[in-house]
């Protein structure tokens, strides 16, 4: 190959790198591009004359950049896992341990309540009843089902501080 006909051919290289940087690639993909553009003009040139190679290569090139796209639009975007943080989000296993140990305390805390009151604590806080249909459903004045909820929650209040 002579100097100019080298000197050609880097150029023409450079102007189809160029034309896929400016459609939104960056320099690493347009050089891929640009290389595998190169190794399919060399094997179709080995079977039959070309006449544009630039034209060829700026074919290839657009067309290999678009069946990149379409590939990677199918399979999703390739994320390098050095650039991802994985936070791990669940409890340790000492957290989980403190859980399970409050929530037996306060279930040992609610059945030390009289009957009556754990019945309409569990019914207002668990299962949502509002007051007035407690009432109701216990033959009850609002004050009083308001006193026992509330003695409820002073005591259990009381029975979990400081654990």
């Amino acid at each position: 190959m002579t100097a100019a006909l080298i000197k050609n051919l880097r150029e023409t290289l450079a102007r189809v790198r160029g034309a896929l940087i400016r459609r939104g690639r960056n320099a690493h993909e347009a050089e891929d591009l640009v290389q595998e553009a190169w190794i399919r003009l060399a094997c179709y040139a080995r079977e039959q004359p070309v006449e544009q190679p630039e034209a060829f290569l700026m074919r290839a090139a657009f067309n290999l950049s678009i069946d990149a796209y379409r590939a990677q639009t199918a399979r999703g975007e390739e994320v390098l896992i050095e650039d991802i943080v994985l936070i791990d989000v669940s409890p340790t296993a000492e957290a989980t341990l403190l859980a399970k140990e409050r929530l037996e305390r306060l279930s040992v805390g609610i059945s030390r309540m009289s009957d009556i009151t754990r019945d309409l604590f569990r019914a207002h806080r668990i299962d949502g009843l509002t007051i007035v249909e407690l009432a109701r459903l216990h033959d009850l004045s609002t004050t009083t089902v308001h006193k026992h909820i509330a003695k409820a929650t002073l005591q259990l209040t009381s029975w979990m501080e400081g654990w």
